[in-house]
């Protein structure tokens, strides 16, 4: 996913205490909506640019994330602002109902 590269240097916990509202998808690479979320997150990150932080968490290979998260299916996507989970669901989701989310989440911060 494109970060950039301050981004890609900060730990997982330093990124979703940070300023900047970081999405989450965990996954798993036998998961065929998982899969759909590629083009979709791409998607997104091109009509928010650098308002947010999109990254991809292998949920079979950090399952102690996973579990911290209570992650119980695939996908499941969580918004993380300034440490605090603004939002959380499992399932496919549009990137226009993904922009609207986040967008309404974050005005108030």
């Amino acid at each position: 996913m494109n970060t950039t590269s301050d981004a890609k240097q900060q730990t997982f916990s330093e990124l979703i205490k940070g300023n900047t509202p970081v999405l989450v998808d965990f996954y798993t690479d036998w998961c065929a909506p998982c899969k759909m979320m590629g083009p979709i997150l791409k998607e997104l990150k091109s009509l928010l640019g650098e308002q947010i932080h999109i990254i991809k968490i292998d949920a079979e290979k950090n399952a102690d994330a996973a579990i911290r998260y209570q992650v119980r299916g695939v996908p499941t996507l969580i918004l993380f602002h300034m440490g605090n989970i603004l939002w959380q669901q499992s399932g496919v989701v549009q990137a226009k109902q993904l922009e609207a989310i986040i967008t309404s989440k974050t005005s108030g911060n």
